[in-house]
């Protein structure tokens, strides 16, 4: 079994600010540099068939590149967030390519979730947020990261991500690059 998902690369002077902001958490695990992307689409874990069908669905789309900024910070997942993440600015590019992507999966055979797509790069993971002082830092750091901004950066091409979860974290394997333009 392969658990995969297909997301965009941080450029390395894009990386570099999200570090340099990333050094000032109260709380959580920090992503580390070489995992940060931002996720098209997360495809769960499948036979090495079926992940090989979304690669050949996968290198049929075609798009333009397109630019991406990174504006504001977000506790995702709601009420029980568990990452905090830097938000991609609304952009109809990205958008689609998030729908071609999704329709590669189904016609790979991969279903997907109907959740609302929140494109962001997360910057750190928690067990669960933080309460009493340390809550209240986290969520002044929140606030204070409501500007924040890193970017604009070119996409030019996506990847096909393998995931191995492990103690420390996850480590992540590009199968696949598919070049746009």
């Amino acid at each position: 079994m392969i658990r995969a998902f297909v997301g965009l690369r941080i450029p390395d002077e894009v990386t570099r600010e999200l570090v340099a902001f990333q050094a000032g958490l109260p709380a959580g695990r920090p992503v580390p540099p070489e995992n940060l992307h931002l996720t098209l689409a997360f495809l769960g874990e499948h036979p090495e068939p079926v992940i090989e069908d979304a690669h050949h669905a996968l290198s049929g789309i075609r798009s333009a590149r397109f630019e991406v900024s990174l504006h504001g910070l977000d506790l995702m997942g709601g009420s029980r967030a568990q990452a905090l993440g830097i938000l991609a600015e609304p952009n109809p590019e990205l958008a689609a390519l998030n729908g071609r992507v999704r329709q590669a999966a189904r016609m790979a055979g991969i279903e997907l979730g109907r959740e609302r797509y929140t494109p962001h790069v997360t910057l750190a993971r928690f067990a669960r947020i933080p309460g009493g002082d340390d809550g209240q830092r986290l969520r002044d750091f929140t606030a204070r990261g409501a500007s924040l901004r890193a970017g604009p950066f070119l996409v030019e091409s996506f990847f096909l991500i393998r995931s191995w979860l492990g103690q420390s974290g996850a480590i992540y394997d590009d199968l696949a690059e598919y070049a746009l333009g």
